[in-house]
């Protein structure tokens, strides 16, 4: 029968799994916006979307769903009606909605990316430019 190490006297013990998880989830909040939003809501949607997917693959058929789901197939076309119409639905409004939300904060990212600089900086920039420069350092031996 091995004893586990005792911690060192003095000090906190050491972080749990529990604790170290808790602090990895809540770590999160750090990472760009982007990343965040594909963690917790993207996440969240494209889980829906995809067993709403799956569902309708097991009732009506893989390739009825894709069709239904791209809006090839309408879904009064399909049986059972009552699982493809949300899939059509999905397909219609939330896999564009998802799309234009994750192309919406790549841009955001990028803009901000390019847009660091206040005005007043940049004119204090373009007057330290257009000051006359001073008469050039002379060179202290003779050729």
């Amino acid at each position: 029968m091995s004893l586990a190490p005792s911690p060192p006297p003095g000090g906190p013990p050491p972080p749990g799994r529990r604790q170290r998880l808790r602090a990895r989830w809540a770590d999160r909040h750090a990472l760009p916006r982007f990343s965040y939003w594909l963690l917790s809501w993207g996440a969240v949607m494209l889980s829906v979307c995809g067993a709403l997917y799956v569902l309708d693959g097991f009732l009506i058929g893989w390739a009825d769903a894709y069709n239904v789901l791209t809006g090839i197939t309408s879904p009064a076309d399909v049986r059972p009606q009552w699982c493809a119409w949300p899939l059509s639905l999905t397909g219609w409004a939330a896999v564009p909605a998802i799309i234009g939300a994750a192309a919406g904060y790549v841009i955001t990212e990028q803009i901000q990316a390019h847009h660091a600089r206040d005005l007043s900086d940049v004119v204090d920039e373009l007057r330290r430019l257009a000051e006359r420069p001073g008469p050039p350092p002379s060179s202290g031996g003779g050729v």
